[in-house]
């Protein structure tokens, strides 16, 4: 008996989330991945090593209508994951235009989705929609979107082209509303690489503010699993996840637990708050999430610990 392979996209394939997943989809044999990426932040050093089978990458950027357009009618894809994004506080507000040059990518990827041989397409939001929380812990449905940011607006109206091709096209949909994820393949743009790397070089740990501004921290490994099990079970069609842990923790705390971990004599500087962006408290309402996965997530404690112990994030920060 033949079995056809399920043809997959990956946008963002060589970034933190993305390269993740992409190693999770080819846990299953079955799967024929295609990465795309244009390495603006993403590296060929995450993708999949070279012996492993059933993948390609190709350079190349969403946003470019001939680009994308050339690998959508190359293949007949099953499935489509749209990361592909322009990410981190600081690039997002340094590059407001390229941030919202996403858009075209979103659009892209959704013309060329429907009315093709795509079944489903899920789509990388962000707990930045939410903006400052009018409740805590933030649902996906009571929560008002009310993030002025670009960042943040682009994910929004990214959230209501999916919506309104499964209403015009009936192009069928996920969004994932991620918070804050780390793990071993993430640069040190972000703040949990960035207090780890410091620390374990005995570097200054700078912090933006007085560090009071609560965060919840997800291990990659959580956040994946959910994409996943989402994917393979076909659950949450044409609806929104937050995909995050809930638990609380100042940036100081993380900061601290951080030095206490790696046992380092770095010590933490404050820097002057930044100007918009750095939102006061964040923290998701993720019973969906723990519904689906049923354990105990991952706390993080042990996901630094893990980080410490990879040798993955160890070679990328020398």
């Amino acid at each position: 008996m033949i079995t056809t392979q399920t043809k997959i996209l990956v946008t963002g394939g060589a970034g933190n989330v993305g390269s993740a997943l992409v190693e999770k989809l080819l846990q299953n044999s079955n799967n024929f991945v295609v990465i795309l990426d244009n390495l603006s932040t993403g590296l060929l050093s995450k993708l999949p090593p070279s012996e492993t089978p059933n993948w390609k990458f190709i350079k190349a950027d969403v946003n470019n209508l001939n680009d994308i357009s050339t690998v959508m009618l190359s293949y007949n894809f099953d499935y489509v994951f749209h990361f592909a994004a322009v990410v981190g506080v600081i690039r997002t507000q340094e590059n407001p235009i390229d941030v919202l040059r996403d858009i075209d990518g979103i659009k892209n990827v959704l013309d060329f989705s429907k009315n093709s041989t795509v079944k489903h397409v899920y789509f990388s939001s962000s707990s930045e929609v939410y903006g400052e929380p009018v409740e805590l812990p933030q649902n996906e449905y009571r929560t008002p979107l009310n993030s002025r940011v670009p960042y943040a607006v682009v994910k929004n109206v990214g959230e209501c082209f999916f919506r309104t091709y499964w209403q015009t096209y009936q192009l069928p949909y996920t969004i994932f509303r991620f918070f804050n994820t780390y793990g071993p393949n993430q640069s040190t743009d972000f703040v949990v690489a960035r207090f780890l790397a410091s620390a374990l070089k005995g570097k200054d740990i700078t912090i933006y503010g007085d560090g009071s501004q609560t965060r919840t921290f997800t291990f990659v490994e959580d956040t994946i699993n959910v994409c996943n099990t989402i994917f393979e079970k076909k659950l949450l069609v044409n609806d929104v996840i937050n995909v995050g842990n809930d638990e609380l923790m100042t940036i100081k705390d993380l900061a601290l637990l951080t030095i206490k971990l790696t046992g380092s004599s770095s010590k933490i500087i404050h820097l002057p708050p930044l100007k918009e962006g750095d939102m006061t408290r964040r923290q998701p309402d993720n019973k969906k999430m723990k519904e689906i996965l049923n354990k105990k997530l991952i706390s993080v404690e042990e996901g630094i610990l893990r980080m410490m112990k990879d040798e993955r994030f160890l070679k990328s920060i020398g």
